[in-house]
């Protein structure tokens, strides 16, 4: 969803709405709007820039998942570094009304927005019949008990590749977050009061 405050204020555009800046791939230096939601922010360019070298062997040629989607900052970098799907989840009107434009805009045809709850849409999963992901990016509002309990249900909903990478981005106070015993710790790194962390899936 990326909400969290960056080092520098986005750029603000003529309507009001904000931009961010894709920093990698096919669509390198594309700005794209974001509205002005409350508490809503793009992930960091340093923290996105970090995170895509860790990834960089996984995102191409895969298949994403984005809940919380928020400015949509992470999908599309995935897109432009060669992703060849991503499923966006937003359950605010007006962020689902811009990320749609943006889709429009890069005239991708590899990008799936459902306007929704994230959590109801992963309880609503069928085990047997889900397109499964290489790549989730779960980035849940602070303090509301959410991330444990996308963690899991990823893992008994079946939406995970063998060797699945899952990019988890919580408050720092949450500094042991329980995930499924399947799921390693590849990479941990603290920016301000946010830790992200990415696991990797083991299918044994």
């Amino acid at each position: 969803m990326a909400r969290r405050r960056p080092q520098r204020p986005p750029q603000k555009v003529a309507s009001g709405k904000q931009q961010l800046r894709i920093i990698g791939g096919e669509w390198r230096g594309r700005k794209l709007n974001f509205p002005e939601a409350e508490g809503l922010r793009p992930t960091p360019d340093r923290v996105r820039e970090t995170l895509f070298n860790w990834l960089a062997a996984y995102v191409p040629g895969g298949r994403c998942l984005d809940l919380f989607t928020g400015s949509g900052a992470l999908s599309f970098e995935a897109l432009s570094r060669g992703a060849i799907h991503a499923t966006l989840i937003d359950n605010s009107p007006a962020v689902v009304h811009q990320l749609r434009q943006n889709i429009q805009e890069l005239k991708t045809q590899h990008a799936e927005l459902i306007s929704g709850s994230a959590l109801e849409w992963l309880n609503s999963r069928s085990e047997d019949l889900e397109t499964q992901y290489d790549v989730v990016f779960l980035d849940p509002p602070f303090r509301k008990d959410l991330a444990e309990q996308c963690c899991l249900l990823l893992e008994q909903k079946n939406l995970l590749a063998a060797n699945a990478m899952i990019y988890l981005e919580t408050e720092q106070e949450l500094s042991d977050p329980q995930v499924p015993s399947n799921w390693e710790l590849y990479r941990e790194k603290k920016a301000g009061q946010v830790i992200y962390r990415l696991y990797q899936r083991h299918s044994d």
